[in-house]
């Protein structure tokens, strides 16, 4: 008997159930979780690397290592992408020694802002480690668009 393509569609449903569901809690929380007070826009924040003298904030990229070679911030290091099992492993190792009122600019910017799979779990786990001058910055579309195409400074490799 031959297997009917509404049947493989429900098995593919039920496996994409069941794999959501066997990550984390912090996997499900969508970007919009993060308070607004906390975002920065990149024009703001572009404006801001340029005033000379101001005092720089430790900039972490907490996507994927593909886009952080594609394209980057300046002096933004990257640690790893945070929604990924073990992810969060780098960024809390790389802020460990970092006293908690640092300055810390979080960015992802893989996809549209709503559907990012990084940014709140870097934020989540920034704050739970008592960082409380963290931004992050806002790339309602994604870091090309909204970065690299308004011609901000932007940097290639790793």
């Amino acid at each position: 008997m031959p297997i009917r393509s509404n049947t493989v569609a429900a098995y593919l449903i039920g496996l994409v159930i069941l794999a959501c569901a066997a990550l984390p809690a912090w996997a499900h929380k969508p970007a919009s979780s993060i308070p607004a007070a906390a975002l920065i826009q990149p024009a703001d924040f572009a404006a801001a690397l340029q005033k000379p003298g101001a005092p720089r904030p430790l900039i972490l990229q907490v996507g994927f290592r593909k886009a952080y070679e594609q394209a980057h911030i300046p002096d933004s290091e990257y640690v790893g992408a945070a929604g990924d099992e073990g992810g969060l492993t780098p960024l809390e190792a790389r802020v460990a020694k970092l006293p908690t009122d640092s300055a810390i600019v979080i960015y992802c910017g893989c996809c549209p802002w709503r559907k990012c799979p990084n940014i709140a779990a870097a934020y989540d786990a920034l704050n739970a480690r008592g960082f409380k001058n963290v931004k992050v910055i806002y790339f309602a579309d994604d870091f090309g668009t909204n970065w690299v195409d308004q011609g901000y400074p932007t940097a290639k490799g790793s």
